[in-house]
């Protein structure tokens, strides 16, 4: 029993140490959420652009938008004319959409309700998964989907991926 022990010990230990940089990367960008929180709160217009990266969401609506097409069917010119205006209405979407406004519906979807304190640093950690290409997401339960991506960059994580319903974002 106890050369089991022994030989168990390092994998528990492994196992502590990832969860502890997942904890770690998680409470770091737990920072920088309750950031832009507050800046869709306030409608700060300048902190909620330096918290969210607009090039990776315009990807990401050209993708979605791109994807819907070819699910649609259709015939090959409606796919070709979605592949040619999918670029274009992404990015007006992408300025429509991205906005402290729009994100504050969101907001209030995961429970923040604007009359009340925002939640600390460590309550949205917990809210927090680390993804093993070392973005991190929102999640509404526990085990729930990722609704927001999150990924560092300069030292700051920015809003990079919306994966919620497109139906949650509205002014």
């Amino acid at each position: 029993m106890l050369k089991s022990l022994r030989l168990l010990a390092p994998l528990a230990l492994a196992l502590t140490l990832s969860a502890c940089a997942g904890g770690a990367q998680r409470l770091d960008a737990a920072g920088d959420v309750h950031t832009l929180l507050t800046a869709i709160r306030d409608g700060d217009q300048a902190t909620f652009d330096r918290h969210v990266d607009r090039p990776a969401l315009r990807r990401q609506i050209e993708a979605r938008i791109a994807a819907e097409a070819s699910r649609a069917g259709g015939s090959d010119e409606m796919r070709a004319i979605g592949a040619l205006l999918g670029p274009a209405i992404a990015k007006a979407a992408s300025e429509q959409l991205v906005q402290p406004q729009v994100f504050r519906g969101v907001a209030e979807y995961y429970g923040y309700d604007p009359a009340q304190p925002l939640p600390g640093r460590v309550a949205i950690a917990g809210s927090l998964r680390a993804l093993e290409d070392g973005r991190v997401c929102a999640t509404r339960e526990k085990d729930g989907p990722c609704l927001l991506v999150f990924t560092e960059t300069d030292g700051i994580w920015r809003l990079s991926g919306f994966e919620g319903d497109i139906d949650m974002l509205r002014r």
